[in-house]
């Protein structure tokens, strides 16, 4: 059938990763990278408007959506730790060029990959996802004072709200100015997720895990202008969490980048600007 998305689970590292999967396989191949607290669900309604002429693959990182989620006890959980099970899963398929959608948590995976692999990569379409220290503003600043005192469990236990069910609504609704277009499926069916047993622990470690990623930025930084790989920029300026402070400096080092801000959208911008975000992906694609 045309445009039919197909559900697969893959063992990798004794992990179960689920992947959607859509388009024919030796057309171009694009990998969408999702964000916290999310999963492959936030691409449900992009999959179908790309894979007409693209190999299109979205996995579900581990701890997310229905991908493996062992205790943080049993595995350590990365983002060095998920650009190698993304990189595993890409050469089970056989996927050795490709486009990748990098947004929020799927940005330091992403970039990991793109600047160990550059010959691999065909272009960056990034969405709301960071590698500036432009872009970690006041929201980051508890989350900073556990990467300073990892030891300390008041600082552990002040980030456990980013777990709730009002947070996780606030990440899809803040910045946007027509809440009634944002699905209530979207941060209902995510919290089903974080409120599983243990998982909330999973999110506390990779809140901390997420201050290796600034120190790499200067590494990722380097890849952009050495590479030069073309690149498409799309952003919610409303997002608090990465706002657009953190996308104007991409420009510095990609002076070539499409770059696109949408007045109305928040840090889930598929959710309200779907239709622009996908024409201007498919010309990026297609045109350069």
């Amino acid at each position: 059938m045309k445009n039919e998305i197909k559900y697969h689970n893959v063992q990798i590292e004794d992990l179960n990763i689920f992947y959607r999967e859509a388009g024919p396989t030796e057309a171009p191949a694009i990998l969408l990278l999702h964000g916290f607290p999310t999963s492959s669900h936030m691409f449900r309604n992009l999959i179908p408007l790309l894979s007409d002429n693209y190999h299109v693959i979205a996995p579900d990182l581990p701890g997310f959506g229905f991908s493996s989620a062992p205790s943080h006890d049993q595995y350590k959980y990365s983002f060095e730790g998920f650009s190698i099970v993304v990189e595993k899963l890409l050469e089970r398929l056989n996927i050795n060029d490709y486009y990748v959608y990098l947004m929020d948590y799927g940005a330091p995976t992403g970039f990991r990959i793109a600047a160990r692999n550059p010959e691999r990569i065909k272009g960056l379409i990034i969405q709301n996802g960071n590698a500036y220290d432009e872009g970690l503003a006041d929201f980051w600043n508890p989350i900073k004072e556990y990467w300073n005192d990892p030891a300390n469990e008041e600082k552990r236990e002040a980030l456990r709200w980013l777990t709730s069910f009002d947070a996780t609504k606030w990440q899809y609704t803040h910045g946007v100015k027509r809440v009634e277009s944002v699905s209530p499926d979207t941060y209902t069916l995510d919290q089903t997720f974080l409120d599983r047993p243990g998982n909330q622990e999973i999110q506390l470690d990779l809140f901390l895990n997420y201050g290796t990623n600034p120190p790499l930025y200067p590494q990722w930084q380097e890849y952009f202008r050495k590479e030069q790989p073309p690149t498409l920029i799309v952003w919610g300026q409303g997002d608090e969490i990465f706002p657009a402070s953190g996308a104007h400096p991409y420009l510095r080092d990609l002076p070539n980048a499409k770059f696109h801000l949408f007045e109305d959208g928040g840090h889930f911008a598929l959710e309200t600007h779907l239709d622009q975000i996908a024409e201007l992906m498919l010309d990026f694609m297609e045109n350069g």
